[in-house]
């Protein structure tokens, strides 16, 4: 049995989702997700051979794709992005900021550059994504839903930068969630932690390898990107209608051990 049939499989029918930086890696999953269930999808990224491929792929499900090239940098590519969906499928109701940029550094050989730019795509991107599709989820009363990290509030080794964007998601979660109840707009986030055949599982784990990360999860395995989806099809469903300034971890446990194995094992790699 797969986790999508445990949802209705018209679930988001007629309620649009767009997924930033969903041509790969985990916001694929989510994107996935929402097609399995009935979504109209929208999806942006920077490459436009992986958005052909991820379209495809999410095709399949029978539903509408639409893909734009753009960089969540700028704002008016992402609007732009924003109002061609919503021209194809109508008002969208749950956007999905998940664009992220990561990359092990030690603090003192970051450069100002290299920590703008993670800066800029995780925090900046999140940020105006939101506020493109703002009027679209005040029409809709709809969801969002922000990708953290464990970063945000564990310190890890050559993540200071990683840190810094993560928790200014969060903030700015719980901040919308305050102001923009009054329109019905929810706004939740979802912590992933180590999850397989991710883009950034690849680069942790180029430091710290299997032993280390499974270490730190008490359920003993990586997670999946469906996983990830199915939080994402919960927190945007009628299931969560009173859950809103919210962060949700799915990382098998791993907050409650901590970062001290990848940190050791880091430092050698680095060392």
């Amino acid at each position: 049995m797969k986790i999508t049939d445990l949802f209705p499989s018209d679930l988001f029918a007629g309620r649009p989702v767009f997924v930033t930086g969903g041509g790969s890696g985990i916001n694929l999953g989510i994107a996935r997700t929402f097609a399995a269930l009935g979504a109209d999808v929208g999806i942006c990224g920077r490459r436009t051979e992986v958005l052909a491929a991820a379209a495809e792929e999410l095709g399949a499900f029978g539903h509408g794709v639409h893909t734009a090239v753009a960089d969540v940098r700028d704002p008016e590519a992402l609007q732009a992005a924003l109002d061609g969906t919503a021209e194809k499928f109508g008002p969208i109701a749950t956007l999905v900021c998940g664009a992220a940029g990561n990359f092990i550094a030690r603090a003192e050989n970051l450069s100002p550059n290299g920590f703008r730019t993670v800066v800029d795509i995780d925090l900046m991107g999140t940020f105006n994504a939101t506020r493109a599709a703002f009027a679209q989820l005040k029409q809709t009363r709809g969801s969002l839903l922000y990708i953290s990290a464990s970063q945000a509030d564990q310190a890890f080794a050559f993540q200071a930068h990683v840190g810094a964007a993560k928790a200014g998601i969060d903030a700015l979660m719980r901040n919308l969630a305050l102001e923009w109840g009054s329109y019905g707009i929810r706004c939740n986030a979802i912590a992933p932690g180590p999850i397989e055949g991710t883009e950034g599982m690849k680069r942790l784990g180029e430091v710290a390898g299997e032993d280390a990360w499974l270490s730190m999860v008490p359920l003993g395995r990586y997670g999946r990107t469906e996983e990830v989806g199915a939080m994402a099809a919960f927190l945007a469903s009628p299931l969560a209608e009173y859950v809103t300034g919210a962060r949700i971890t799915v990382d098998g446990g791993q907050n409650l051990t901590g970062s001290t194995a990848f940190n050791a094992a880091a430092a050698g790699a680095l060392s």
